[in-house]
């Protein structure tokens, strides 16, 4: 018999499936935000980032600054998780039915800017630290003292978050809205069903 998970459940749940994902794809990450802040003539294409990164640090330099990131993901896709699912359940108890599409888009809307909210210091952190602004070899901790002390809480950890809540509730509203109805469109496949149950 299907059993509701936990609040602690459904909120370990989606923190490790952050962390995986994050662990999977933090080159490109990286990448991107290398392309993203420097000449055009340093990096012409996404090639010569990773090449330029791997000669200058190894196999570690593509991997440069994923402890803020594993650390961020952890609150973003756990927050995320832990409200869209509560906010589904508590829907149900109070109506008695599913929600429709636009009540998903509306509450992962919600859970996105909750996760934002929870993981953006970390993000801060993680951006530093990617761009190469940071002296190699600072630690986390000493790069979030420096910005507390010099730019403050607001206009240094939460530095940008206006930007990010409009992106944020978006994307992660139509995610998962967008899985769960090919969900259920696969389980009324036949062949799919069974893969899916099994």
């Amino acid at each position: 018999m299907f059993r509701v998970p936990t609040p602690v459940k459904r909120f370990c749940a989606g923190s490790l499936a952050g962390v995986t994902a994050t662990c999977c794809t933090y080159p490109l990450d990286l990448a991107k935000a290398r392309l993203s802040t420097t000449a055009a003539s340093q990096y012409p294409s996404l090639w010569s980032v990773f090449v330029n990164v791997y000669r200058a640090g190894g196999l570690f330099g593509l991997y440069r600054g994923i402890f803020p990131t594993v650390l961020g993901s952890v609150p973003y896709a756990g927050t995320s998780f832990f409200t869209y699912e509560t906010l589904k359940l508590l829907n149900r108890d109070r109506t008695g039915r599913t929600e429709n599409v636009f009540e998903k888009l509306g509450f992962g809307a919600i859970a996105g800017l909750c996760g934002q909210s929870a993981s953006y210091p970390l993000d801060i952190l993680r951006r530093r630290m990617q761009t190469g602004v940071i002296v190699r070899g600072t630690s986390m901790l000493q790069v979030y003292r420096t910005i507390l002390k010099t730019e403050g809480v607001v206009h240094g950890l939460y530095k940008g978050l206006s930007m990010n809540w409009i992106k944020g509730p978006v994307a992660v509203g139509v995610s998962f809205t967008v899985y769960e109805t090919l969900v259920r469109m696969f389980r009324q496949v036949p062949y799919i069903s069974k893969r899916i149950s099994s």
